[in-house]
This record gives C-alpha cells, structure tokens and sequence, in this order.
C-alpha cells in the first residue's frame, strides 16, 4: 500500500528526524511533557494478584496493594537492557523506580505521543554500559516534531487500526510456530517410544512415563550403554579466570540452542583442565545439562573434540550399542523431558543429581532400527525447522513493517489526514 506526502517540507535539524511537514512544530520534550522516574517498591510488595498493577522498566511486573497514579499515561522503560521501551498504563497503578512516567503539560494525543516516542529508538540513549539505563533529563531535551492536534489524533487513529491489522497476522503466524514446534516434538517423541513400525507388537515398559514400548525394545539405564572406560560425569568445578588460547570448557548458558555454537567459550587453564581429565569431551559425545535446563541434551562437534565442562553440565560417551544421535532425540522426547522436570529440585533453580542421570531409563532398540529412526528423525526435523524459520522470518518482516510504518507516521513521512475519520474519537490506550 502506499501513502501519500506533505507537499511542503522543511528541514528539522536533527539528524534521526530529518525534514518534516512545515506546519510541524519542534519542541524539547519536556517543553510538551512531564517526565518522572517512578517509585521504589520492594519485591516482598510485589504480588502475581492485586489490586493495582505494578511497571518496572520493561513492562508489567505484578501487583500491589496501593498506587502511585492514576489515569492514563506513558511509561519509558528507564533502566535495564531493553531501557527506552514504550508502555502504556492506564487507570491506578505503581510506577517503580525503574519506569519513566510520561504526563502530557498540554493538549496531546497520547497515543500518538507514545508511538512517537517508540519511534525515536531512545535505548541508543542509554548512559551506562554495565546497567544500561537514562537519563530522565538527557531525554527531556531531546527535539520531537510536534504536528497540531487533529493530525496527532489522525495519526493515532491510522496506527491504531493498521498497527491491530499487523498484529493479528504476527499473533497468527506464531501460533503456527507453536503448532509446528508441538508437531516437531510429537514426531520425536512418537518416534523414539514407539517405533517406526505401526504394526510392531507392543509390551508394557514397566515404566509409567514412558507406556508401552515395541516388545523386542529394551529398557535400560543410560549408565549401562556408556562406553566401558567413561563415565558420566559433571565438569570443572572452579574454572578460574578466561585464559586467552586455554581450554573450552561447556556450560549451560552455551546449550541455549539446537547445536554447541562455534565461539563464545570461556577457556580454562591447561593445568586446571588436566586436574579434569575425567570430564573432557570427544567428538560425538552427549553433553547434557543438570542444572537449569535439566536434561536438554547436544552432540559435541568436532571442534570441541578435547573441551571439558563445568559443574553445570554432564558428559554421555555412547557405547557400542546405541548410537549418540537415537540417545539425543530420546532424551528431547516429551516423555523424557517431562520426567527431568519431575526429577529435578531446587527452588532458585532446578538441578539433578549424577546418580540420577546414571540412572535415567532409556529404550534401546536394535542398532539398526536407531539408524533408522535417527535418519528419519534428521529428515522430518529439518522439513519442520524450515518451516519454522521462514515462518519467524515472516514474522520479522511484519514487524520491521511495523516499525517503518509507526516511524514514517509520526516523523510526517507520510499523510495519514485522509485515511481515518478524524471526528470519531482516539480508542483509550490498553494497559501492556
């Protein structure tokens, strides 16, 4: 769709703005609105029920028992990695120390006032590395373009509808992610519990979480299909500072995705590594997580053949009977990632045990019907993941339209005047 121009420009002087309509004002921000840090509020106060709630700097974060304000407003996220995000909150609630309360000193269009804002990026204003945050008063004086009133309320209304429009397709192509992740994780599970043969004879497992299995399938313990000679074992308990050329070592918060990255390993010592020889990994072996993620499993690659581990995360050597691939995709099934969670203890957070894990039941089918079960599982997973990849690029896309229309409104890119009806009234802004 495109959109029409202002016929007459002029150049703002701000660089991120650029030219804007003629008739447009420029003003500092504080000149049209009143920008206060919110109040402090302990963590004890904070509730998941309430009365009235509580916003923190990236959003909603409970609910309290008493209020700081009351009406409707705009909330600038002021510290913490996403600083400069835009909320809105509207009736009684808290704003904590960590929100920027927004309150018009004029005749505004809130929502057009907040979508500008949205619109300026203002994170990139952050002051502080460690704890990003802002400065309430280096924001104050930024330069806004300030179109009249009626086209404030033209543009709250255009962004409002065409902003819901993109909203609903994004909502709708991540359900299907959801969908094809469910279909992905029930093609796993199905697979590695109950065979590739419909027509296989089935057996009790004697197992409550895992049913019934293929008759000639075997339930086992992990510890029994490790490679004589290892052992599962944990890592490196004090690994000591980064050593630039040291070994790689594997921790939990590297298994954030679907494969072991190639970079961004901390390294230890040779001397500490050696004292840990025990934990080191070969190529193909399982790693697995014991702490946070409890259970997810990843392949070592070949370029972590010789890394060690930490604390946090255990090693699986596979032995000759089964294959590392049917070991990872069983232990990624529903029914095993159900069981971890079960298994798993801590109140900050969840841990299991080695013995645990040693003792962890597993299926093992015949080799050959792993191999197969593991080429089949590496088929179908790949069809399912580029699904879900050019669905979350579509996804992407819709939000950069998103963003580019919001930007191009309210920095009067475009003429909106014509495309709403300026005499019906701006819908409130919704609490988020």
């Amino acid at each position: 769709m495109s959109f029409l121009r202002y016929e007459r420009h002029r150049d703002s002087g701000i660089d991120w703005l650029g030219e804007i309509p003629e008739h447009w004002q420029l003003y500092a921000l504080k000149r049209l609105a009143l920008l206060q840090s919110g109040d402090s509020i302990t963590a004890e106060s904070i509730n998941e029920t309430g009365a009235f709630p509580v916003y923190g700097g990236n959003g909603l974060r409970g609910y309290a028992a008493t209020y700081t304000h009351n009406g409707q407003h705009v909330l600038i996220g002021r510290q913490g990695a996403l600083c400069g995000n835009i909320n809105y909150a509207a009736g009684k609630f808290w704003a904590s120390e960590h929100a920027v309360v927004v309150t018009p000193l004029r005749q505004v269009e809130l929502r057009w006032l907040g979508e500008l804002l949205r619109a300026m990026n203002l994170n990139q204003y952050s002051v502080s590395a460690a704890q990003p945050g802002l400065s309430v008063d280096a924001v104050g004086r930024l330069g806004i373009p300030v179109p009249p009133l009626p086209e404030q309320i033209a543009i709250a209304q255009f962004l409002h509808r065409e902003t819901a429009k993109i909203d609903a397709l994004v909502k709708e192509q991540q359900r299907l992610i959801e969908l094809l992740k469910e279909k992905r994780q029930a093609v796993i599970s199905d697979a590695v519990t109950k065979g590739i043969d419909p027509n296989a004879p089935m057996k009790a497992s004697g197992v409550d979480w895992l049913g019934e299995v293929p008759e000639h399938w075997e339930v086992t313990q992990l510890r029994h299909v490790a490679r004589e000679g290892t052992s599962i074992t944990y890592g490196i308990v004090q690994a000591g500072p980064d050593i630039e050329g040291g070994i790689p070592y594997i921790r939990t918060s590297d298994m954030a995705g679907d494969q072991l990255p190639c970079d961004g390993y901390l390294r230890t010592s040779p001397e500490i590594d050696a004292a840990y020889a025990r934990s080191k990994v070969s190529t193909g072996d399982v790693v697995i997580a014991i702490r946070a993620t409890i259970g997810k499993p990843l392949i070592t690659p070949s370029f972590l053949d010789g890394a060690n581990l930490t604390q946090g995360t255990a090693k699986f050597s596979p032995g000759p009977s089964v294959l590392n691939e049917f070991i990872f995709y069983f232990l990624r099934s529903s029914p095993a990632v159900g069981q971890f969670e079960r298994l798993g203890k801590g109140a900050t957070f969840k841990e299991i045990t080695l013995e645990m894990l040693r003792k962890f039941q597993v299926l093992r089918p015949p080799l050959n019907e792993q191999r197969q079960i593991a080429d089949l599982l590496a088929s179908k997973t790949a069809q399912l993941d580029r699904l879900i990849s050019e669905t979350k690029r579509a996804v992407a896309l819709l939000q950069e339209r998103r963003a580019g229309l919001i930007s191009a409104a309210v920095t009067g890119k475009i003429d909106v005047r014509g495309l709403v009806q300026t005499d019906s009234p701006v819908p409130d802004v919704v609490a988020a």
